[in-house]
Formats: C-alpha cells, structure tokens, sequence
C-alpha cells in the first residue's frame, strides 16, 4: 500500500493546476516532495529531474509526463464572456455545464462553461455535437474591460474538479493522465533509495507531452541525461467498462496490475527485464500490444542520441482526457514497486543489445 506520506503527495499533485506548456505549479510540488531523498534539478523546457545514486552506474531513466490536457483563452467578447481553445485533446462535450479554473493575472480566476439551454435550442440541433465554439466561460463580468483586468489572451485553464476518493482503493481526478506517471516515477525513485542496487537512477517529470508526444521535454530530458535503459509510465485505456471493444483494444482492468506493452518500439530486454521483476514480487501485470507508436514518451525517449533500451509500463485507466479519470491505487503501488525492482536488477555488466 501507499504510505500517508505518499498518498498526501498525489492528492497535492493531482489538484495541481498545470496544462501542457503550464506546468510550473504541479512541477513545484513535486520537486519540493523529490528534494527530501534525491538531488534535484530542471531545465529549460521546464522538466524536473530526481537523481538516486549519483555514483552508479549505468544510468537508468524513469519517466511520467507532468503535464494534462487543459484549456487557453482565446477571445473576450464585448459582454466579458471568454472564448477558449483546447491544449491537448478535448470532446468538447464533457466541458458542458463544468467549472474552470484559470492561472489569472493576479490569482487564480474561476468560472463556469455556458452554452445555450436545451429549451432554446432547435429541434433539428439537438442531436448535433458541440463544438468548443459554441460554448464559453462566464467569469461573473459585466464587461470585456472587467474580465481583462483578471485574464487575458493566452492565459491558461483547467476544469475545476479535485480529486475524489472512492470505494475498493479508487480515485477520481481531472489530471490523472498523466500526473500519475510523474507520481510513479518518484515514488519508485523514493523505494529505490530506501535500498539501492548498481544503477544510477534518474525520474523525471516531463513536460509537454499531451501537445508534443514525439518529443516535447522527455526527448530534451533524454539527450541530457543519455540514459542506458528507460522506463516510461502513462496511463492506457481501460477496457473494464460498457461500450468498448476488446477485440479491437485489448484487456486492461483497474485493479489488475502494471500494464506492460509489448511492441516495436520496446526494447525486448527491458521488457523481460520487468516482467521477471514482476514475477520476483509475484505481482500480477497485464499486457499490451503495440505495432507502430505508443503515442507516449517512450516514442520520443527510445529514439533519442544513439538510442535509448526503452519499456513502457501503463496504468487502466478509466473516462481518460475527462474531469473525472479514474484509477486503482493498488495499480499505482505494484507500478512503482516493480520499476524499483527492475531497477535493482540492473548493473554494470548489463547488455541492453539483443544478440
């Protein structure tokens, strides 16, 4: 189980407002929470980097992508309403009816997401979709002067939805993609140097991700670091709920275990790698298939310098880029303990070439 001390760190980490391109305030929290078992340090694309055993050897790479999807303000209307556009991927229908939060000039600006009633809308528009050009945010203004004295043009936003406990070890939260993975680097950083193997460990919070998934701050990260081996962790679909086809993505439960992806950009080694880790600790893990991309972190890191020995482990993820993902902390702990475990396994003598 995860202990209080890093439970009270994800919450604080979750409500962290911190959009793609905005991540200053999530990445503040966790480096504080890094500075008391690691060296830290960060770059100028806003990555924060964790560093256990500086002396070892060889250099491993572990990392999640701080950033989540979000919203930027894009026009104010003579009446004050505030137009917006979306950082990352967005159905502009779970915005309907939501309450946002933006990184203002002087603080933080709430308001909520308006569109035009069910009563006076047509018949023959009822069934249309929503576009992110038929809704605004009403920040409570009665002018445009009004609203652009608290936000303007380029400010960012988040929908205003805390994290949520609920029963058999489940949480609810906005930023789940993916600031769970930057929470299971560290904590698997944090288990690492409680008993520490050969390696030189190094977590990382990336920046970007969700608007530059071929590269962004993990490929910058990377090519500073030029790590031997890397782990990346995100989240993946899960496929334990209504109206999703497993024949065409797979099985992936909460609860189940780490979810290991087998594929073309995968280093074979590393996998086997965690997978023996796993079976170790007799944990259970689940598998995922993929052919070309991963459309994660590792597409960018295993690529980078002269190439990178990369593994790809996922957390199920449920409603993934809504207000309200869900995840198992059972799923968060075997992640972080099996990537320390894997880390353990590695030395010196380590031969990431598949002969």
């Amino acid at each position: 189980m995860l202990s209080d001390t890093s439970y009270a760190f994800l919450k604080r980490l979750l409500d962290a407002p911190g959009p793609s391109g905005f991540e200053t305030v999530p990445a503040r929290v966790w480096r504080a929470e890094a500075k008391s078992f690691a060296d830290v340090t960060g770059d100028v694309m806003g990555n924060s980097i964790a560093l256990v055993n500086p002396q070892g050897s060889p250099t491993i790479m572990l990392a999640g992508h701080i950033d989540e999807i979000g919203l930027i303000v894009t026009y104010v209307d003579d009446q004050g309403y505030v137009y917006v556009g979306p950082i990352g991927g967005w159905d502009p229908q779970v915005l309907i009816g939501q309450r946002v939060r933006f990184q203002g000039k002087d603080g933080d600006v709430v308001g909520v997401v308006g569109k035009k009633p069910i009563h006076l809308i047509k018949p023959d528009e009822r069934e249309k979709a929503s576009r992110m050009c038929d809704v605004w945010v009403d920040i409570g203004s009665s002018s445009k002067a009004e609203t652009l004295e608290r936000i303007g043009v380029g400010d960012a936003g988040v929908v205003d939805m805390r994290l949520l406990e609920l029963p058999n070890g489940r949480i609810a939260s906005r930023s789940i993609d993916n600031r769970i993975g930057a929470f299971v680097v560290l904590e698997a950083l944090r288990r690492y140097a409680a008993r520490p193997g050969n390696a030189r460990v190094v977590a990382v919070a990336t920046t970007q991700e969700e608007i530059a998934w071929r590269g962004g701050g993990a490929i910058a990260s990377a090519v500073k670091l030029r790590p031997s081996m890397a782990i990346v962790v995100d989240v993946t679909f899960a496929t334990d709920h209504p109206g999703v086809d497993k024949k065409e993505h797979g099985e992936a439960t909460l609860g189940g275990g780490p979810v290991l992806t087998r594929g073309s950009i995968v280093s074979p080694i590393v996998f086997n790698l965690v997978r023996e880790a796993a079976g170790r600790l007799s944990i259970p893990y689940q598998l995922h298939a993929a052919g070309r991309e991963s459309f994660t972190d590792a597409d960018a890191i295993h690529n980078a310098a002269e190439g990178i020995a990369t593994a790809l482990i996922s957390v199920a993820n449920r409603y993934m880029h809504s207000p309200s993902e869900m995840v198992s902390l059972d799923d968060l702990d075997r992640c972080a303990e099996v990537i320390a475990e894997s880390c353990r396994s590695v030395s010196g003598t380590t031969d990431f070439t598949e002969r």
